[in-house]
């Protein structure tokens, strides 16, 4: 049997969907690499809401999808940006997200870690305002026993007049927190709004200010996400980094070869990826863990054609994918998303999504698969 894909150009390609899915098993904790997912939120598609409503979620089934990763020894990178933080999920929703995954992870012993920042404040803020924005969120996160993630805030792009304002700001916070938190970097290509962030658009005079707030803190840092999509830099950071601070990839291009690491050291991993990917990930990690890179480089490096065809440009818009996939594999019943940002990508885009994806074997059930993926043909008017 062959499903007839829209190629782009107006013509179809038949397609023969894989019959079984990948065997992967579960097994004991990672002992080589940390790994976290950034998880996707699941939205209420019963609800009487416009994009411009606050978001409207699934508790039931996004709680699910996080036992589903942690059931795999995965962590959970908890409200992130694969949660769309500022695109449809805003600080109330997010809030609620993590006292809910907080109270999940302490209940299934899961490891999570919660995104802290200052998507409360919805205008023109001053420094003072970014720094109690952050205080506020970084008290909740704590509050629920959760690793705290500092996450790039667009209010403080907007504020900071340089790298001075980075280094107060993100001193006052590290001097605040009770337990080292994951500084996170996230590149202008996942956020047009965080362009110049730590005070230059220069990459190299960025990278030193963030190395700055690192050096002046390093007992207060437990680790960092580089999300620039640039291998070498994040090779170059990595390797300029106090003894005992992490570095996590946030390189949805290159994680299998940064994970992988050299002979000066590796990445540990926070990924937006690893949510569709989540078993598979699991699975190469442990081939990792007994030392076998060139096992973990071939389970792997063959998953990088779908995680960049998800993440092109405009990279912001790869969440889309992601919920796509986890309907496809069944994890929820529908393919809508809060903001309606399942809108957001091509139907193109979603049929060379789903044949990588199945190519992967990445559906519990390829059949299921199948008829969502012909389903959604049809609405777009595709007689199979």
């Amino acid at each position: 049997m062959t499903i007839q894909l829209p190629t782009g150009d107006g013509g179809f390609r038949a397609y023969e969907p894989r019959l079984e899915p990948l065997a992967v098993t579960t097994g004991s904790p990672f002992t080589s690499r940390t790994v976290f997912s950034a998880a996707h939120v699941v939205a209420d598609p019963f609800a009487d809401v416009s994009p411009d409503s606050p978001a409207a979620v699934d508790w039931d089934a996004t709680l699910a999808f996080r036992r589903h990763l942690w059931s795999h020894g995965l962590g959970v990178a908890e409200a992130m940006d694969t949660a769309q933080r500022g695109m449809g999920l805003d600080w109330a929703g997010a809030a609620e997200l993590i006292r809910r995954s907080a109270a999940e992870a302490k209940s299934v012993g899961g490891l999570i870690a919660c995104g802290v920042g200052t998507d409360q404040l919805t205008g023109p803020a001053t420094l003072d305002e970014v720094r109690a924005a952050y205080e506020e969120q970084l008290a909740l996160v704590e509050e629920s026993g959760a690793q705290a993630i500092l996450m790039a805030s667009r209010a403080l792009a907007a504020a900071a007049k340089g790298p001075e304002d980075y280094l107060e700001v993100y001193g006052h916070l590290l001097r605040q927190a009770t337990e080292p938190v994951i500084l996170h970097w996230l590149g202008p290509m996942f956020d047009p709004a965080l362009e110049g962030y730590w005070g230059s658009s220069d990459l190299d005079a960025a990278t030193d200010t963030f190395l700055q707030v690192i050096a002046a803190h390093p007992d207060k840092v437990d680790g960092i996400k580089v999300s620039l999509l640039e291998a070498q830099r994040e090779i170059d950071i990595r390797r300029r980094l106090p003894q005992g601070v992490r570095c996590y990839t946030g390189d949805d291009f290159n994680y299998p070869e940064l994970i992988a690491g050299d002979e000066k050291g590796f990445s540990h991993a926070l990924l937006g990826i690893f949510d569709p990917l989540g078993p598979l990930a699991a699975e190469a990690v442990r081939v990792l863990d007994t030392g076998d890179a060139k096992g973990f480089r071939e389970l792997l490096d063959p998953t990088v054609e779908l995680s960049r065809h998800l993440f092109q440009a405009p990279t912001r818009f790869y969440k889309t994918g992601v919920v796509f996939l986890a309907w496809l594999a069944g994890h929820q019943s529908h393919f809508t998303m809060v903001g309606g940002l399942q809108s957001a990508r091509s139907l193109p885009h979603f049929a060379r999504a789903y044949e990588l994806a199945d190519g992967l074997g990445l559906f519990p059930d390829p059949k299921l698969a199948e008829e969502r993926m012909k389903n959604l043909l049809s609405l777009y008017g595709v007689n199979q």
